[in-house]
């Protein structure tokens, strides 16, 4: 399974260190590119997660410049509460905060839950529900019937015009997480409510690259959240 702590080149050694005279960028054992400041604006920028190809093209001058192919979730589609089909089609133009739960969760879910309700509150408060879009993948798919999401979202207030929750197949929900966001999600007798799954919420963009990992259960984390949203609004 891979892991957002680690940082995984396809390219071999010798382009990569070309690349990295050309680009720019560095790798730590959390990201592929690190948050930095840029000079002039003194401004944040995001690092992408996952493995990423470098390809070198020539400019009009003739010279070899490197071209960045980052990671992006897999291509999905499930079922919202509303029993309607649920693509990555509907998230391409838009910023995306996506976690992962379960109706009946007794731990971590319902924080989870509250945190990125008031996180949608705000959004609608600034203007912004034009431009982000949230989805909550269950991960007890085969007891989260649409029904029972709709509720689920009715009573935590979702406004179901930017917020999905979606139910599919569990072997294609736990493989989107673990092989698709890098997470954790599995079937477990010892954990509660029978289901392991992690606390982070991720931050993607218009791209469907994962911009950032932020502990759900904490508002620290979620306003750290909102604030990489925001700069993602005005990325390039």
């Amino acid at each position: 399974m891979a892991n957002p702590t680690n940082c995984i080149f396809s390219s071999n050694a010798l382009f990569i260190a070309i690349a990295l005279m050309f680009h720019l960028a560095s790798c730590d054992n959390s990201m592929v590119s690190e948050s930095q400041e840029t000079g002039a604006l003194n401004q944040k920028t995001l690092p992408y997660f996952g493995e990423f190809d470098i390809q070198f093209i020539r400019d009009n001058s003739g010279n070899l410049l490197p071209d960045t192919d980052y990671y992006a979730i897999p291509k999905f589609s499930f079922t919202n509460q509303h029993g309607l089909e649920t693509s990555w089609k509907q998230y391409e133009k838009y910023i995306t905060i996506a976690d992962f739960f379960f109706t009946e969760c007794p731990t971590i879910c319902p924080v989870m839950t509250s945190q990125l309700a008031r996180i949608q509150d705000k959004i609608k408060a600034d203007g912004l529900q034009d431009k982000v879009r949230i989805i909550s993948f269950s991960v007890k798919p085969q007891n989260d019937t649409p029904e029972l999401l709709k509720a689920y979202g009715e009573k935590i207030g979702a406004d179901f015009g930017m917020w999905n929750f979606v139910t599919g197949k569990p072997e294609d929900i736990y493989e989107l997480a673990e092989d698709g966001f890098l997470l954790t999600a599995f079937p477990s007798d010892s954990a509660a409510g029978g289901v392991f799954h992690t606390d982070k919420i991720t931050l993607l963009d218009p791209g469907l690259h994962i911009r950032g990992y932020y502990d759900g259960t904490s508002s620290k984390g979620m306003d750290e959240l909102y604030e990489d949203l925001t700069i993602l609004l005005n990325e390039k």
